[in-house]
């Protein structure tokens, strides 16, 4: 067993990143379901989602479910993605939510158990390495189904544990489109992020 009753743990999601390694696994996360898992586990003190968001669109598929998570048990953390263009002359946009993860996660660290990381970024792994130091147990779920894997090995090493994303989604697989839990009424609750403009070639970086 990963999880005690006892333990505080807080849920720390790099939501781009979890979105692809769903994604590459073919199933669409149910975040009520994901949220309520974790909390039959053990005491879920936050559950903290991290995600850019592009603001000079009329309407961004991501505010749906931006909108849907602080109604229902998350705490929110966005900004605004930068658009650029490159050496290649190709726009591009940027939208790394890595710094605003680790300085939260830093600063909770001593008031948790267990911190589990909904990432496969392999620049975390200096981030894990500095909470451990504080004492704190760091779970990684992403996958190594997927092809290529979705996290870096290095990761995973250091991480105290490992759950693949494979073996979570008969738990946490969203079944439907319909509205969940307690959404806002006439709220499009849909689990969903935006789809790269193919025209713009747009990459999120």
């Amino acid at each position: 067993m990963i999880f005690y009753a006892n333990e505080r743990i807080a849920l720390f999601i790099d939501g781009a990143n979890l979105y692809s390694a769903a994604r590459s696994l073919g199933f669409d996360i149910d975040y009520r379901r994901l949220r309520e898992y974790f909390a039959s586990q053990a005491r879920v003190l936050r559950a903290m989602y991290y995600t850019a968001i592009i603001e000079d669109q009329e309407y961004s598929p991501i505010r749906p479910l931006v909108d849907w998570l602080d109604y229902n048990g998350y705490t929110m953390v966005t900004k605004p993605t930068k658009e650029f263009t490159d050496s290649a002359g190709r726009r591009k946009i940027k939208g790394n939510m890595d710094i605003e993860l680790a300085v939260d996660l830093i600063e909770m660290a001593p008031h948790l158990d267990h911190v589990v990381l909904f990432s496969g970024d392999g620049d975390f792994r200096r981030l894990i390495e500095a909470v451990q130091r504080k004492g704190t147990c760091v779970t990684v779920v992403s996958t190594v189904v997927s092809n290529p894997p979705m996290i870096a090995d290095e990761l995973r090493r250091q991480a105290d544990h490992f759950i693949d994303l494979r073996d979570l989604q008969e738990l946490i697989e969203r079944e439907s489109r319909a509205p969940q839990g307690r959404s806002r009424p006439h709220e499009d609750s849909r689990i969903d992020h935006y789809e790269e403009d193919e025209d713009l070639q747009h990459e999120i970086i």
